[in-house]
């Protein structure tokens, strides 16, 4: 919101504790007839890839029932340009022969989480096919920095290190660091949010991603170095997920050729934005 405001935006924002709820089609429909806007940003929903395989229903009615309300409900409106972002999971099982992954790649969804993402990514497709309404579909890879939840592996490894700060613990436990994905700064994934609503083609999917890639054992070292004392990282089961998608690694070409962006803050800055973050929430 900071970013769209910057410019000059007027935002109205919604979430879970003022409503109305995703699940709640009359309500959500109401509340755009009410608003009319010009532009919806749409990026509710479950974004908890590991506890979709607890609970997939709820994953799957977050993600693809909420999707298909919100949709409707801009039907019924004022007919707004709706920028619908998806995740970069829906493409799933990939080999390293289909590196970068551009937009045309299949989606073999492995996770609960996925497969609801997909659904939503369709959805849209089809409101746009079938209904006419200006949608635009966005694959987010993996993104950071300020602000994101503990849910995600590099705030919570940040969280970790700034609690052992305060306590002088040295253990810092993680999943699974081999995977490999492509981190962009939330600050810069927001820019390409704009500038697609501005410039996009109606009915088009967009990566947006930096076109590269890093282990989490990278990242999570680079953390571990930011450290006020000596940390190490130790494994711990309990944060495995059942299935890990190796390597990650996306095509941002269709975005750059449309919009013009590209990345601009480094991995180090963000890093040290993140665990600033939370050496704040905890109280160091």
């Amino acid at each position: 919101m900071a970013h769209l405001e910057a410019c000059g935006d007027e935002i109205i924002g919604i979430d879970r504790p003022h409503g109305p709820d995703l699940l709640d089609p009359e309500a959500l429909t109401a509340f755009v007839q009410e608003v009319e806007p010009d532009a919806v940003y749409h990026l509710a929903g479950w974004s908890d890839v590991g506890g979709s395989w607890r609970e997939p229903l709820a994953a799957f009615r977050a993600n693809a029932d909420g999707t298909l309300n919100l949709l409707q409900a801009c039907i019924a409106a004022n007919r707004p340009r709706v920028l619908s972002v998806s995740s970069a999971d829906v493409y799933g099982k990939v080999i390293l022969n289909d590196l970068p992954i551009s937009e045309q790649a299949p989606l073999q969804p492995v996770t609960p989480y996925a497969a609801s993402k997909v659904a939503a990514d369709f959805l849209g497709l089809q409101a746009h096919l079938g209904y006419g309404l200006d949608v635009l579909r966005v694959r987010a890879f993996n993104h950071l920095g300020p602000g994101q939840s503990n849910h995600f592996v590099a705030p919570a490894i940040a969280e970790r290190i700034a609690v052992n700060e305060l306590d002088g613990t040295e253990v810092v436990p993680v999943g699974n660091l081999t995977p490999r994905r492509d981190f962009t700064d939330v600050r810069d994934v927001v820019r390409a949010y704009r500038l697609l609503i501005e410039h996009g083609e109606s009915g088009e999917a967009y990566n947006v991603c930096s076109g590269h890639d890093i282990a989490i054992s990278e990242l999570a070292e680079r953390l571990i170095t930011m450290a006020a004392h000596p940390m190490r990282l130790e494994e711990d089961p309990t944060l495995q997920r059942p299935v890990e998608t190796p390597v990650l690694r996306g095509d941002p070409a269709r975005v750059h050729k449309i919009t013009g962006w590209t990345p601009e803050i480094d991995m180090e800055q963000t890093l040290a934005d993140l665990l600033a973050e939370w050496r704040t929430r905890v109280g160091v």
